[in-house]
């Protein structure tokens, strides 16, 4: 009964379905972009499935491998000694002896279930999930979060195990894939881009520009060479209109006993008096650590809406920087 076709061919078809629904998952969310997932998570349940399950990807691919694993076995204790005994027939007919016709039979069975289980239930749902891998991971999500519940204990003990295996070699395990390429990655590329001709060359050192702005800071932008320009809150409108004239500056920064407080822009000041105090027209001032990533400081001036900035600290600045500073390092020095 057990190497009936009627039972064998059905339960053989729903293994290595099976088993191709374990490698699809896995390469679907090796491959799958997080962002994507997460633009489709507010309308998609399945979606919200998948990004949790991308949250703990290491549970997952041991869910996934030992899906596979039992698979292997299941088509090992059943559909191989059912291709074996349906060969033997035949090759019994043709006068072989026993022995030869086991032997033969056997190398066949084992080639035949070889081949169906890495050609349709490995190697073709791979090359499905690799090819849509959101699409792919949304759809098989939920199926596989129920398989991780019934298995989850299991699941998290093989985990472990791997995971203290890795630590003992000095590995330290991560439960989430590294997405997308580092700002050093995406340089390479885009010089080599130039290189070959498949960026204009003109644009190579504003794009480099840009991505070094995740390890530029604000410090870096200083020119010492050129000390802020400043008046003392005691002074005048008028004096504030001189210094912005020999400067060429339209902010100029307040000082209270060598402490920086504030700043005047110019266009506050064009109609009132000249012997009129600047108190009234003092701005509050934006001040940044020197350690601070340039595009925090992007993020903090577009925030408060300022065009300058001090850096260090109000007894002591380093100096100031502005969004023209900002713009000037990205778009032309690069």
């Amino acid at each position: 009964m057990l190497d009936h076709p009627a039972v064998v061919v059905p339960v053989t078809i729903a293994i290595i379905a099976l088993s191709a629904f374990f490698v699809a998952i896995e390469f679907a969310l090796l491959a799958a972009r997080r962002h994507r997932l997460e633009e489709a998570a507010p309308q998609s349940r399945s979606a919200r499935a998948a990004l949790r399950s991308s949250s703990e990807l290491t549970v997952l691919l041991a869910g996934s491998q030992l899906g596979i694993t039992a698979c292997t076995l299941a088509l090992g204790a059943i559909t191989k000694p059912a291709v074996h005994h349906w060969l033997m027939i035949p090759l019994e007919g043709l006068g072989l002896p026993k022995v030869a016709g086991d032997i033969i039979s056997f190398v066949l069975a084992l080639l035949v279930v070889t081949f169906l289980h890495l050609v349709v239930g490995e190697m073709a749902p791979k090359s499905w999930a690799i090819a849509h891998p959101e699409a792919s991971a949304t759809l098989l999500a939920l199926p596989m979060r129920a398989f991780m519940w019934v298995t989850r204990p299991l699941l998290v003990a093989l985990n472990s195990s791997a995971n203290w295996l890795l630590r003992r070699c000095g590995v330290e395990p991560t439960n989430e894939i590294a997405n997308g390429q580092t700002s050093d990655d995406l340089q390479q590329l885009v010089r080599h881009s130039a290189n070959v001709g498949a960026l204009d060359a003109r644009f190579t050192a504003q794009v480099t520009g840009v991505l070094e702005l995740e390890r530029l800071t604000v410090a870096d932008l200083v020119d010492e060479a050129d000390p802020p320009v400043a008046v003392t809150v005691d002074d005048t409108v008028a004096r504030v209109r001189e210094v912005a004239t020999s400067s060429g500056h339209l902010r100029i920064l307040l000082s209270d006993g060598g402490r920086l407080t504030g700043l005047v822009h110019v266009r506050d000041v064009l109609t009132a008096g000249a012997d009129e105090p600047l108190a009234p027209y003092a701005r509050p001032l934006l001040v940044l650590d020197p350690e601070l990533p340039v595009y925090q400081a992007v993020a903090q001036l577009r925030e408060t809406r300022n065009q300058l900035a001090v850096v260090g600290t109000g007894e002591a600045p380093l100096g100031v920087i502005t969004v023209a500073d900002i713009l000037q390092r990205v778009l032309v020095v690069g």
